[in-house]
Formats: structure tokens, sequence, C-alpha cells
């Protein structure tokens, strides 16, 4: 009997020791193989897609006010006229200029060929001056307009992007090229703003790989990726035209760590722009936890099989933590979690802070809900949850968000929307979840929400516009609920 308790003394703790070091190593490499797919799959291009559209909204913006010049009676007016009086076409492009706050606004004759902006006439151009070939371009266009990014004449020779827009008199005749420019402040904004968020590199290269615009953390020594280590090797493949977005990773030579590390890129071309966004993030920096966490468990893993055991549940639970902070998606009502909607939160401020746009919000949670679990039980309160979470989601618009704030509370995030119409939506939710008559496992009852909705005065913080819509509910709570209050 003596033998097989010293087997059993020495062979368990060797067991679990095993095993917990096998599951160890098997959690590092299978986080580590997540991780990766999870950068070149979500990451990466989730981050070019949001850099895009930031750049497509500066864009189109001006696309709009080049469109309204172009189809301006005045302007038309003007050139098919005989072009008197330039002080009032210099007092209209100024005019543009300020309202709109673009870098440049401009008129071109075709039939004088006078180049006029918001302070007066710049110049007359001409088919021989390598400057001015942009014009006779775009005077050939089948398209309404181009963006095209040049130097600014009027404004030192600062690189602008102008929008082109071809003006056309009644009868469908080509009489003049009209539009604004912009700097690339707001790109190299984006761009930091990007990159401070995610830990990524972002920045633009031209056609032949030179890196047209970046943040401070581009070396000013590097002008091309054709000079950058490791990349230089996939220039043609990143290179190739590809409006899709491509992933490529390659081996960079970090003089820091005096070691080779995997760079994990995506490339998207911009036709807009005729750039490629590149956006990189390094290996090393998204699994340099993970190892931290193996060396942990190995070291937990030399003693006693007790202190071994009492320390799978914390690294379990931490490892959940971590996968839970990768979802954005409440796994039992399917609308947006807190983390997703923080984030999403973070660009309503932006935009309203940029644009002085306005958004409001709505919060509001299940009344008496304790008494439902206490009655029918839990699993009946989480199918009351979700119905009261695809009935509130059915009653807002498409582009509104909506997300689980924690328990049987919910927010609502409603852009370009008023006070007043916060309470109607509000109000939508309340009287469409009071009418809806609860079946659950052949249990009918009704169920009944009160709201608090709170429009966003700039410049306060998120926690005093959330503390804000916090207490507009509790307002409606101590008036007697299943109303909404403001």
């Amino acid at each position: 009997m003596i033998p097989n308790k010293k087997y059993l003394f020495f062979g368990l703790p060797i067991i679990l020791i095993s095993g917990f070091l096998t599951t160890s190593i098997l959690s590092y490499w299978v986080s580590t193989k997540a991780i990766r797919e999870s950068i070149t799959d979500q990451a990466l291009p989730l981050t070019g897609d949001n850099v895009y559209s930031s750049i497509q909204k500066d864009i189109v913006r001006p696309i709009f006010i080049s469109s309204q010049m172009a189809g301006n009676t005045f302007l038309r007016d003007w050139v098919t006229s005989g072009e008197n009086d330039e002080a009032q076409l210099i007092r209209y492009l100024k005019a543009v200029k300020t309202e709109h706050k673009t870098i440049t606004s401009f008129l071109i004759s075709e039939k004088t060929r006078k180049y006029y902006n918001a302070d007066g006439l710049l110049k007359t151009i001409s088919e021989k001056d390598p400057l001015d070939k942009w014009f006779f371009r775009v005077r050939a266009l089948k398209e309404q307009f181009e963006t095209n990014i040049d130097p600014d004449l009027g404004n030192r020779n600062t690189t602008t992007i102008f929008i082109n827009y071809r003006m056309l008199d009644n009868k469908g005749n080509f009489i003049a090229v009209t539009g604004v420019g912009l700097t690339l402040d707001n790109m190299r904004k984006t761009v930091e703003t990007y990159e401070k968020k995610f830990n990524r590199r972002i920045y633009f290269v031209s056609k032949k790989g030179e890196i047209t615009l970046s943040s401070d953390s581009m070396p000013a020594s590097v002008k091309s990726i054709h000079a950058m280590s490791g990349i230089s090797k996939i220039t043609d493949k990143i290179l190739a035209g590809s409006v899709k977005p491509l992933s490529f990773s390659y081996n960079s030579f970090n003089k820091n760590i005096g070691s080779y590390s995997t760079i994990y890129l995506n490339s998207r071309y911009i036709p807009e722009l005729e750039w490629y966004l590149l956006v990189e993030q390094n290996e090393g920096d998204a699994i340099k936890p993970l190892r931290a966490v193996l060396f942990v468990n190995l070291l937990v893993s030399a003693l006693a099989t007790i202190l071994i055991l009492s320390l799978i549940l914390p690294t379990l639970y931490r490892y959940q933590n971590r996968l839970e902070k990768i979802a954005t998606t409440d796994s039992l009502t399917g609308l947006i979690n807190r983390q997703a909607f923080d984030f999403l939160f973070g660009e309503y401020l932006e935009d309203a802070t940029r644009n002085s746009s306005t958004f409001s919000a709505v919060m509001f949670d299940i009344d008496y809900f304790k008494k439902i679990n206490d009655r029918y039980g839990h699993l009946i309160g989480d199918e009351v949850i979700k119905k009261v979470a695809d009935i509130a989601k059915s009653s807002v618009r498409r582009n509104d968000f909506i997300a689980r704030w924690g328990g049987e509370e919910f927010i609502v995030l409603l852009k370009d929307c008023g006070l007043e119409e916060a309470k109607q939506v509000a109000e939508k939710i309340r009287s469409t979840i009071e009418k809806y008559d609860f079946d659950v496992d052949l249990n009918h009852f009704q169920v009944t929400v009160s709201l608090g909705a709170a429009l966003y005065a700039s410049p306060e913080t998120s926690d005093d516009f959330f503390s804000r819509a916090d207490k507009a509910l509790y307002h409606a709570k101590h008036q007697g609920r299943n109303c909404v209050s403001v």
C-alpha cells in the first residue's frame, strides 16, 4: 500500500503540474494565434475603415460646397454675361471661404483663362505652364468634378486638396472650373487621434511609395517606404492599385531590443486622393502581456499543488476578461456593449466639437425588474431584457445607437437630435413597451420602463452628460415610473 501512496503523493502533483503547464502553454499559443488573426482580420481593417470614413467626411463636405458653386446662378450669369465687375465675384468667393472655413475658393474662366480666388485675380493660366495642366485636364473630364492634391499658389504653395468642379452654361457647354480647397491638417489630426487610441502607426504614401502624410511617429528622415527596413520587400504588392484592403506582414529590425519583430500591415487605396492608407501594428506590443502571463504561470507551477489549484481560477478569470474586452457585443441582447458604446461616444464628441453638431441620449431601465425575477425566475427575467432590447432597437432610427448600460438599464445615443426629438423617441419606446404583451413561457404580463433624456451641452465632459441623463431617469422614477423626464 505504501508504494501506491507514494505514487499518489508524488504522481498527482506531477500530473496536475504537467496539466497546468500544458494548459498554460496551449493557452499562450492559442491566444497568440487569436491575437494575430484579430490584428490582421479585425483590428487593422477596422482602424483603416475608421480613418477612411473620417477622411471621406472631410472630403464629402467640400465636394458639396463645390457642387453648389458650380450650380450657382450668380456665378453662371457672371461668366456668361462677360465677366464684368470682378469685385462682385471676389466678394462671393471670399464669402464662401469665410462661411465654410476653407483654405481657398476659386473660379477659372474658360473664355478669359483668368484665375480668381478670394483675394482677387491670381493669374492668367496658360497651356504652356506645367502648373496649369490640371485646368485642361478638368476641362476634358467626363465626370462633373475631380479631387486632386497640388500646391496652392495663393497660399504660399501650401499642399492643398482641391475639389475642381466643372461649370456648364444653360446649353451644357463648359464655361469655367470652380471649387474650394482644404489643407491636410484635418487628415493629420485624424491620423494622430487613431494612432494614440489604438497604438498603431498610420500613414499615407503616393503611388510611387513616397510618404505623403504621417504623424510624428514616423522618423523625419524616412521619405519613402522603399527605404524602410523590411517593408521594401513587399512595396510592389502594396502599391498594386487594389481598392480592396489588403493584409501583409514583414519583419523589421528593432534597434531598441536588438532583434527582428513581425509587423502586420493593412493597405487600402484611396481613389479620391490617389494615395495608399497604411496601418501597421507591431506583433510584440500585442503579445507582450501574454508572455508576462505565461512566465507568471510557469513560476506558479513550481509551487505546491494546492497553490497551483488556487491560482488556476484567477488566471482563467483574467483570461476571460481579456476575451470579453475584445468583444463589442452584449451576449444576452445582441446590442453593443459598454466598451463599444464608449468608443462610439468618443466619435460623437469629436464630431460635435469639429462640426458644432448636436446629439442627445436617452437612458432607461425596466420598472420593478427585481419583482419579475423574484416571481418568474431569472431565465424569464433575461427573456424580458432581450425583448425590451428588441423593442427599443426597433423604435429608433438606423443611425442611432442603443447599448446595454448594465443589468436592466439601457442607453440610446441620438445623432443630430434635439431635446424635444429625444423626448419623442423616449416616449415612443415607453409606449411601445407598455403596450407589448410579454408572453414568456406561457406567462403573460405587462412591463414598463422609466426614461430620462438629456441634450449634450458642449464642452461638458462625458461624466457630466451621463450624470444628467441619469438624474433625469431617477426623476422619472420619483414621478411614479412609466414616464419620460428630461
